[in-house]
């Protein structure tokens, strides 16, 4: 007889099972992931690296649910996420997921504030719960007092911070940041690494995906891509993560 999974037992945030994407046919066959296979669990920090072609935009755009699988099984939070139509997808990504990217993602006219309460308009949040929950968000990247600017009036890291708060909002099962001080000066990048060092202690669970070894420096797991297979998965650190109830002002 199989064994039935407990629901009331905690269960890995990411649990990925021979991953395995393939692009193209015949002689233009491209097999991007090549039976990638890991486990992050509630409150981790892992950093996933390699170089061009290696395969970690791939794995991204598939833990991100912006890709599916050729074959392979991936369970996000519990949920087998290929099992999701389309519909069930966007609501995944909006409510579990919290994307931070390069480019910062960020709508130009309107405010910092507006651009954080935006999942939670998606998720149909009234107006005055949405005004709450993103000005907790904001506050806790340390921008409270920027939420009336627009995009064009903050620095870079500013905007990416923004971006935090605004990935952070939904109060996620996962924050996953896409070379998030690729588009930073050494100051800026500093300040959001901080950011997400400080809402990992929390509690926040974070997957980095980077080129940049010092960036990758921050996070308590290595994972290193080449040629669409995992080579190396190292944990750097055990850091101590505070209690839920001590971050409460950091999870929006």
């Amino acid at each position: 007889m199989t064994a039935v999974p407990d629901p009331a037992l905690p269960h890995p945030v990411l649990d990925v099972r021979n991953l395995v994407k393939v692009y193209g046919a015949g002689e233009t066959q491209v097999r991007a992931l090549r039976g990638v296979s890991l486990t992050v669990e509630r409150g981790d920090y892992v950093a996933i690296m390699g170089s061009s072609g290696s395969g970690k935009s791939t794995l991204m755009n598939i833990l991100g649910c912006l890709d599916i699988p050729t074959s392979g099984r991936y369970l996000l939070d519990g949920v087998d996420v290929s099992r999701l139509d389309d519909r069930q997808l966007a609501l995944v990504r909006n409510r579990r997921i919290g994307f931070v990217f390069q480019a910062f993602n960020l709508i130009p006219r309107m405010t910092a504030l507006s651009n954080v309460e935006l999942p939670l308009a998606y998720a149909g949040m009234k107006a005055a719960e949405r005004r709450h929950r993103a000005l907790a968000a904001l506050g806790a990247v340390g921008l409270a007092d920027r939420a009336g600017h627009e995009p064009n009036q903050l620095s870079g890291g500013q905007q990416q911070r923004v971006a935090v708060a605004r990935a952070l909002v939904t109060a996620p099962a996962l924050v996953l940041a896409d070379e998030p001080t690729g588009n930073l000066d050494t100051r800026s990048s500093e300040d959001v690494l901080a950011v997400l060092d400080r809402l990992n202690r929390s509690g926040r669970t974070i997957v980095l995906i980077t080129h940049e070894a010092d960036v990758a420096a921050h996070a308590r797991r290595l994972i290193r891509l080449v040629d669409g297979e995992i080579v190396h998965d190292e944990v750097l650190r055990r850091d101590e993560v505070l209690p839920r109830d001590a971050s409460a002002a950091v999870s929006g």
